[in-house]
C-alpha cells in the first residue's frame, strides 16, 4: 500500500512538472496547441502562456500597447489574434520573435501609425487585418520585410497618403484592400511591385484621378473596384494598359460627367474583350444638369448623335466657306490679271501709232 501511494505522488509530480502554465482568465487546449483569453479583461499582454500555442486569441480585451519582443515566449505562434482591443501604438520588433507566425490580426483597435521596425521578423505572415484602425499614411519602409504576405486588409482606416514603395516587397500579395479610407489620387509607381496581386478593392475612397500608367505592373489582376468615388471621367489608356486575360471592373456610384468625351471613352472600353464592365448598366450620371440622376446607357447615343450631327453641320460650313473664299480669290486674281494685260496691249497700240 506504502508504495501504491508513494507512485501516486511520483506521477502527480510528473504531471505537474510536465504541464504547461495558462494565466488565469485563459483557456488553454494543450491538445490542440491553443490559447484562448477572450473577454478576460487583460490591460497587458498575459505571462503565464503555454510555450507550444500555435494559436493565441487576445481578441476583445483592453491592451493598450504591444512592447518589443513582448511575445518571445510564444515562438511557435502561427495565428495571432489581437482585434477589439485599444492598442494605439505597436513597438518596432514587437513581433519579430514569431518567425512562424501566418495570420495576424489588428482589427478595431486605434493604431495611428505604424514605425518602420512594425514587420521586422514576419516573413512567414500570410494574412495582416488592421481594419478599423486611424491609419493616416503607409509609409514605404513599415512593410518592407513581409515578403509572403498574401492578404492585406486596411479597410475603413483615414489613409490619404501612399508613399511609392509601401507595397514594394509584396510580389506575393493577391489581395489588398483599401476600401473606405480618403484616398484621392492613384500615381504611378504605387502598385510597382504587386506582380501576382487579384483584388484590388478601392470601393468608398475620395478617387479624382488616376495616372494613365498605374494599374499596368497588375499583370494578374481579376478584380478592381473602383465603385463609390469621385471620379467624373475615364480614360481609355488608363484600362487598356492592363494585360490580364480577366479583369472585372466596378465603377458604380461615382459622379460621372455624361458628356460625350465619356461616352466615347467607354465605348472604346466595352470593345476591349478581356475587360469586363460588370456594373455598367447602374452607372448613372451626375452632369450636365438636365442629365442628373439619368442611367449613362440611357443617353449614350442620344447625346452624341446631337453633338455629332451639329459637329458636322458646323465643319461643312467652314469647308464650305474656305472653297468659296478660295475660288473668289481665284477670280480676282484672274480678273486683275487679264486687266492688267489689256491694259498692257493698249499701252503697246498706242506706240505703234505714235
Amino acid at each position: 500500500m506504502q508504495y501504491f501511494f508513494l507512485l501516486l505522488l511520483l506521477m502527480e509530480v510528473y504531471a505537474k512538472s510536465n504541464s504547461s502554465p495558462c494565466e488565469t482568465g485563459c483557456e488553454c487546449r494543450g491538445e490542440v496547441k491553443m490559447t484562448i483569453c477572450v473577454r478576460a479583461f487583460f490591460t497587458q499582454l498575459p505571462s503565464s502562456i503555454p510555450p507550444s500555442t500555435e494559436l493565441l486569441d487576445l481578441s476583445e480585451n483592453q491592451l493598450t500597447f504591444i512592447p518589443e519582443k513582448s511575445l518571445q515566449m510564444v515562438r511557435k505562434l502561427r495565428v495571432l489574434l489581437l482585434h477589439d482591443n485599444n492598442i494605439s501604438a505597436v513597438a518596432d520588433g514587437a513581433f519579430s520573435q514569431l518567425e512562424f507566425l501566418q495570420k495576424l490580426d489588428l482589427s478595431r483597435n486605434r493604431i495611428c501609425s505604424l514605425g518602420e521596425g512594425f514587420s521586422l521578423g514576419l516573413g512567414a505572415l500570410r494574412e495582416l487585418l488592421l481594419s478599423e484602425n486611424q491609419l493616416r499614411s503607409l509609409d514605404s519602409k513599415t512593410f518592407m520585410h513581409l515578403d509572403g504576405l498574401q492578404r492585406l486588409n486596411l479597410t475603413d482606416n483615414a489613409i490619404h497618403s501612399i508613399q511609392m514603395r509601401s507595397f514594394g516587397s509584396m510580389s506575393t500579395l493577391r489581395q489588398l484592400h483599401l476600401e473606405g479610407n480618403k484616398i484621392s489620387s492613384l500615381n504611378n509607381g504605387i502598385f510597382s511591385m504587386l506582380r501576382s496581386l487579384e483584388v484590388l478593392n478601392l470601393q468608398g475612397n475620395r478617387i479624382t484621378r488616376t495616372e494613365e500608367g498605374v494599374f499596368k505592373p497588375l499583370t494578374n489582376i481579376a478584380l478592381l473596384n473602383l465603385a463609390h468615388n469621385h471620379l467624373s471621367t475615364v480614360y481609355f489608356k488608363t484600362f487598356l494598359s492592363i494585360h490580364t486575360y480577366s479583369t472585372h471592373i466596378l465603377l458604380e456610384g461615382n459622379p460621372w460627367n455624361c458628356d460625350c468625351d465619356l461616352q466615347r471613352e467607354f465605348r472604346k472600353l466595352k470593345s476591349v474583350q478581356r475587360l469586363f464592365l460588370d456594373d455598367y448598366h447602374n452607372l448613372s450620371c451626375s452632369a450636365p444638369p438636365e442629365l442628373e440622376n439619368y442611367h449613362l446607357m440611357d443617353v449614350d447615343t442620344e447625346l452624341c448623335i446631337a453633338e455629332t450631327v451639329t459637329v458636322l453641320v458646323i465643319t461643312v460650313t467652314v469647308v464650305t466657306t474656305v472653297l468659296a473664299a478660295m475660288v473668289m480669290a481665284e477670280r480676282k486674281r484672274k480678273k486683275k490679271k487679264n486687266s492688267k494685260h489689256w491694259t498692257q496691249q493698249g499701252d503697246m497700240s498706242d506706240e505703234s501709232e505714235n
